[in-house]
């Protein structure tokens, strides 16, 4: 299964999928800049404020987890990614136990902190990050800072200093309505057509429902006569026996 961002952009551009042709050589190298800066300041924090943050991970990210997951896996997977997200922080961090986590902690949010300062200062007014079309750096920051913009947590100071970033919620915002929003309804003129005619559909299926239920009580109200049973004609054999010699 491909689930990490780079592995995601490497099978996409195996695929012929990719969003950077139009870079120049310094975009392209801006964009691997910070990437690795998303990978090394940001992913920590979120990884502690999901997964090994208390009241965040007991509320929102185990229960939802647990409820996408079968039995017994809804028992198994959400501790299991906790355990994975807590190592991947000390192996980032260059950390080698578990009691210098708490230290560490406001490092990893002043870090992520910094990072989001220079995403908002280097995205500015426009809506991607290089000309009019996103790249594979907006996707990358997009998978990055969305769920931090959208998650309900009930304990997040990242999540904070975020909504004071406009530029980035409205980034987030933007690429939510035009990729993920729903289809559009059809025109109101259209709609009223179409319910018209589904209307006058359904008003034939009744009356023809109707009628078929009109047929069966009259066959069932009208007399039933018992079929006769035709006697037989006599056959030749028995006619020349009855007649007298």
């Amino acid at each position: 299964v491909v689930q990490e961002p780079a592995q995601i952009l490497s099978f996409m551009r195996k695929q012929r999928f990719n969003a950077d042709y139009e870079l120049t050589a310094r975009q392209g190298a801006d964009t691997m800049a910070y990437i690795a800066l998303l990978e090394e300041k940001l992913r920590p924090a979120l990884l502690h404020t999901f997964w090994v943050d208390t009241e965040n991970y007991t509320s929102l990210t185990r229960p939802w987890f647990a409820s996408r997951s079968p039995f017994p896996l809804n028992f198994i997977v959400p501790s299991r990614l906790a355990r994975m997200a807590l190592s991947r922080i000390l192996l980032t961090k260059g950390e080698c136990g578990l009691s210098t986590l708490p230290v560490r902690h406001l490092r990893i949010y002043s870090d992520a902190k910094e990072c989001l300062n220079l995403l908002s200062y280097r995205l500015g007014t426009a809506n991607h990050f290089f000309g009019n079309s996103p790249t594979s750096l907006d996707a990358f920051v997009f998978g990055f800072v969305a769920p931090l913009h959208r998650a309900s947590l009930p304990s997040s100071h990242l999540q904070s200093h975020l909504k004071q970033l406009e530029n980035l919620t409205h980034f987030c915002d933007n690429i939510l309505e035009v990729y993920f929003s729903p289809p559009p309804l059809p025109p109101p003129a259209v709609q009223e057509s179409m319910d018209a005619n589904l209307q006058k559909l359904t008003q034939l299926v009744n009356k023809e429902s109707n009628l078929i239920e009109k047929m069966d009580d009259n066959l069932r109200s009208s007399p039933q006569h018992k079929p006769h049973r035709l006697d037989p004609k006599p056959s030749l054999s028995s006619a020349n026996s009855s007649t007298p010699a």
